[in-house]
C-alpha cells in the first residue's frame, strides 16, 4: 500500500474516485490558491483508491486553514478501513501539519441530516470520527446546514424596527459584545472559555471571517428602535467563497424574547434576494433551538448538517 499527496491537479481524478459533496469545487480551489497538491493525500492499493484527505485554506499562504476531506474505501472491512484511515492520517499530517496536533487545523465534514438514524450512513460518519478521535480529536459542534431558495416567502418589515446600513468595524464590535452574553453558540462558547474577553472574542471573529468577505459592507444591517434609535440587533448578509449567506444575526440580550429575531433574519434575506442569489446559505448549532426556529420560521429548510471536531484543549 502506498500512501503520498498527489502529484499535480492532474491527478484530480484518481483523487475523485471516492466521492464528498464538494469535490465539485476542487478544480478551482487548486486554481484559486485554497488547496496544494501537496495538501492533498491518497492511500492506494495499487490502481484502487482506499483513502483520501485534504486540507483547505481560504487565505492563502503555507498554513492549511481546515481538514475537510477524509474519506475511507467503505467496501472494506471496518477494520481495514480504520487502519487505512490511522495510516493515511498519520503520513499525511506528519507532511502538512505542526508537530503539536493541539495547532491542527479543525476538522469540518457535511453529513446527512439523519445520519444517526441512518444505519449506513452512521457507520460512514463514525468510521471517520473514530480514526481522528484515536488521534485526539474531540466534538466541537455539531450543526445544521439550511437554505432559503428564491419563491421562498419573506416577511414584509413590520415598523417594530428600522435598519441602517453598519457604520465601521468599530460600529459592528460594539454590537458583537453585548450579543455573545449568554451566546448558545459553541465557537464562541470556546473562545471565552479560553480566556478572551468579549471584546477580544468579538474582534477576532470580525477580523478572521467578516473582514474578508468581498461582498459590500453596505448589505450588513443594524436593526434599531424607530423612537430612539436604539439598537436591537444586526445582521451580516454576505458572500463567502461559494454561496450567499447570511454570516451572523445577532439580537442583544436586553430584547432577546420579543420576536425580534423574525424580523431581522428578514431583512437579511430581503437584502440578498435583491441581488437575485440562487439561494441563501445559513448554519445554526443544534443545540442553538431559538434561532433554528427562527431560520424554519423565516423559510430556511434544513438540508444537511455539519460536524466540527478539533485537536485544542
Amino acid at each position: 500500500m502506498v500512501f503520498r499527496p498527489l502529484a499535480g491537479p492532474e491527478e484530480l481524478d484518481l483523487f475523485c474516485r471516492l466521492s464528498y459533496t464538494l469535490d465539485h469545487e476542487l478544480a478551482d480551489d487548486l486554481t484559486q490558491g485554497q488547496r496544494r497538491p501537496a495538501w492533498m493525500w491518497v492511500a492506494l492499493d495499487g490502481d484502487r483508491l482506499l483513502g483520501r484527505i485534504a486540507w483547505w485554506t481560504s487565505k492563502g499562504g503555507d498554513t492549511p486553514q481546515s481538514l475537510d476531506f477524509f474519506d475511507l474505501d467503505d467496501t472494506l472491512p471496518m477494520a481495514e478501513r480504520l487502519a487505512v484511515g490511522r495510516e493515511l492520517l498519520r503520513q499525511a499530517a506528519e507532511a502538512v501539519l505542526p508537530e503539536k496536533a493541539s495547532e491542527w487545523p479543525e476538522y469540518s465534514r457535511y453529513v446527512p441530516g439523519d445520519w444517526r438514524e441512518d444505519a449506513a450512513a452512521r457507520e460512514v460518519v463514525e468510521a471517520r470520527t473514530k480514526v481522528l478521535e484515536e488521534s485526539g480529536a474531540k466534538l466541537l459542534v455539531e450543526r445544521l446546514r439550511l437554505e432559503w431558495r428564491p419563491g421562498t416567502p419573506v416577511a414584509e418589515p413590520t415598523g417594530r424596527l428600522v435598519f441602517r446600513p453598519v457604520k465601521d468595524r468599530e460600529d459592528l464590535i460594539t454590537l458583537m459584545i453585548p450579543v455573545q452574553e449568554g451566546t448558545l453558540d459553541a465557537r464562541s462558547q470556546t473562545d471565552l472559555a479560553s480566556g478572551l474577553s468579549l471584546r477580544e472574542a468579538a474582534e477576532l471573529h470580525y477580523d478572521e471571517e467578516f473582514a474578508h468577505f468581498k461582498t459590500p459592507q453596505e448589505w450588513w444591517r443594524v436593526a434599531e428602535l424607530p423612537e430612539s434609535g436604539e439598537p436591537v440587533g444586526f445582521v451580516i448578509p454576505a458572500r463567502n467563497n461559494y454561496h450567499p449567506i447570511i454570516a451572523y444575526l445577532g439580537v442583544l440580550p436586553a430584547h432577546r424574547g420579543q420576536g425580534y429575531i423574525d424580523e431581522i433574519l428578514a431583512e437579511g434575506t430581503r437584502v440578498l434576494a435583491a441581488e437575485d442569489v440562487p439561494r441563501i446559505r445559513a448554519a445554526t448549532d443544534l443545540a442553538n433551538v431559538p434561532m433554528a426556529k427562527a431560520f424554519a420560521r423565516g423559510g430556511y429548510v434544513n438540508f444537511e448538517r455539519a460536524l466540527n471536531m478539533t485537536w485544542s484543549d
